[in-house]
């Protein structure tokens, strides 16, 4: 047994500085293989020593040196994306298309993307402390920033390599981000059904207060402004979920009327506003244009016009800024603001100038 001094020094951290291994083998008065295999082989340790080590973990935030085990050659090579529960609350279609196009670039910057989840709507920190402390990945890339993330300042307090779909909205002096301009795709959207000869033009969007959504909210506004009185139609919002957006697409069908259109914040929006007209014996497009956002297999599919993010150019630039930390410790001077593209499809193709018979004088 120790005396009370000798336990008090042993669970200080060496020097006082970052917490070591042998600090925390100290500390939980076990041996550093121990610890390691705590970390490592979690089976092989009995639970009362585990949950000692872990606690001790927690209480001296140890973690192992990424440059230690870099000098060794024991990268992890991998870098961890968390997929949570989001559900209703998602704001897009575009965690999927995203992950594969991360998938797909990750051998071209030396390394491969290790998934891991969360059952809530939320993101927790909670497996990204374990990811970090059981060495299975090098870095991290996030999504769905949004006000109160707890995320990127945990990331940067630890010092832990990570690079960010969207702005870390809490610290504008962060720069390892690349993001879409949701802004000018949708005003690009309104400007592609004046072009089509829609009169009023309605947007329905996410509830006030998602910053992505209020963005692409602003993008609508500001051009129908610009395109003049006559085209400025209603406005609604609802969450990320099919039923909600027919229900909230209802009453904007009926003040556009034929002849308007409809630009959406997402592509689960824009197929609730289809549905509404296709149940109501309207044509998406010949009767009542939609406009979708994320470029989505949803799009694609129900031949809907949408804002597609350039998620390949974005994955490989993040995996670039993730990369460039784990070599050089550097960041780079500006996160990097992508353009979309927009890919017309029937859903703003009116086949007829000739006014259909319900049409609004």
């Amino acid at each position: 047994m120790t005396t009370g001094e000798e336990f008090e020094m042993a669970t200080m951290p060496s020097g006082h500085g970052r917490a070591t291994i042998l600090d925390v083998a100290r500390a939980a008065q076990v041996s550093r293989q121990t610890v390691s295999n705590a970390l490592k082989h979690p089976e092989r340790v009995r639970p009362d020593t585990l949950e000692r080590v872990h606690a001790e973990i927690d209480r001296l935030d140890y973690r192992p040196s990424t440059a230690a085990t870099s000098l060794r050659g024991q990268r992890a090579g991998a870098v961890g994306m968390e997929l949570t529960g989001l559900g209703a609350h998602a704001l897009s279609d575009a965690l999927a298309p995203f992950l594969v196009s991360l998938t797909i670039a990750a051998p071209e910057h030396d390394c491969h993307i290790v998934t891991f989840g969360s059952d809530g709507p939320d993101p927790t920190l909670q497996r990204y402390r374990e990811m970090w402390r059981s060495r299975l990945v090098d870095a991290f890339v996030i999504m769905d920033t949004h006000h109160g993330d707890p995320r990127p300042a945990w990331l940067l307090e630890r010092d832990i390599p990570f690079a960010s779909f969207g702005r870390v909205w809490d610290d504008p002096s962060f720069t390892s981000w690349a993001d879409v301009d949701g802004r000018n795709g949708v005003a690009g959207a309104v400007d592609h059904l004046v072009s089509q000869g829609y009169s009023r033009i309605g947007y329905l969007g996410w509830p006030q207060g998602s910053l992505v959504g209020d963005e692409r909210r602003n993008g609508w506004a500001e051009a129908v402004t610009r395109h003049g009185q006559t085209h400025q139609g209603p406005e609604g919002n609802t969450i990320q979920d099919l039923a909600k957006a027919m229900a909230a697409a209802e009453p904007l069908v009926d003040d556009v009327g034929i002849g308007g259109a409809i630009a959406c914040a997402s592509d689960v929006l824009a197929l609730g506003v289809t549905q509404v007209l296709l149940r109501r014996g309207l044509v998406p497009g010949r009767d009542v244009g939609v406009v979708g956002f994320d470029g989505s297999e949803t799009a694609r599919t129900h031949d809907l016009t949408s804002v597609a993010q350039p998620y390949r150019s974005i994955a490989s630039q993040l995996l670039t800024q993730v990369h460039n930390q784990l070599t050089t410790q550097r960041r780079p001077d500006h996160g990097l603001m992508f353009e979309p593209t927009l890919l017309p499809r029937a859903s703003t193709l009116r086949q007829s100038s000739a006014p259909h018979p319900q049409e609004k004088s």
